[in-house]
């Protein structure tokens, strides 16, 4: 059902420094930063020749990204993301084997203009999943 990794999101405290930090320190291809309302966060995607870094940062006091970095007040890995074809199908076939779909389990509109889903990171080993639509 998953296809390839998309992506592996790092909360920052500073979504500036942790910038220059790949583009300067790793010499990574570092994007310009995007203001995602709809989830509360501002992210910076880094490209590597076989998948990306999303750089995270809270949009707000009521970003589910403050939470996180009130816990890591140095940030962390926040979740990864896959691939998938059909994000509904996904959805129903994870639902029918007692995965928890976070908020309304309707997908929304991610960074990358694609439905996305999260996934209760106690059904994935403590790990927060993003599944992205093609």
């Amino acid at each position: 059902m998953i296809g390839r990794l998309n992506h592996v999101a790092i909360a920052v405290p500073d979504l500036e420094a942790a910038a220059k930090q790949y583009r300067d320190t790793l010499g990574a291809h570092v994007g310009a930063p995007q203001e995602e309302p709809d989830h509360g966060v501002t992210v910076i995607f880094i490209d590597l020749p076989n998948t990306k870094i999303e750089l995270l940062c809270p949009l707000g006091d009521d970003s589910p990204i403050a939470g996180f970095l009130a816990k890591n007040p140095s940030g962390g890995i926040h979740h990864i993301c896959y691939e998938v074809e059909d994000i509904l199908a996904a959805r129903d076939r994870l639902k029918q084997q007692g995965a928890r779909v976070l908020g309304n389990g309707e997908p929304k509109i991610g960074a990358h203009g694609k439905p996305v889903l999260f996934l209760h990171p106690k059904d994935f080993n403590g790990c927060l999943v993003e599944l992205e639509q093609l």
